[in-house]
């Protein structure tokens, strides 16, 4: 997926808010975003884990 593609889907998920207000921050320290990060996260995760040829 390239860079420009649009984005028109949510993920919800749930976990502690003091892991969530942790990552945020770390996030921001490092001038970058939450939602930035996890879609970096879910890609290489579909690359690694796809069924070849499928």
């Amino acid at each position: 997926m390239s860079p420009k593609t649009k984005k028109d889907s949510t993920l919800i998920i749930r976990l502690p808010k003091a892991d969530r207000d942790e990552f945020v921050a770390l996030c921001e320290d490092m001038d970058t975003s939450a939602s930035r990060e996890l879609r970096d996260h879910i890609r290489k995760f579909l690359k690694k884990n796809s069924k070849k040829g499928s």
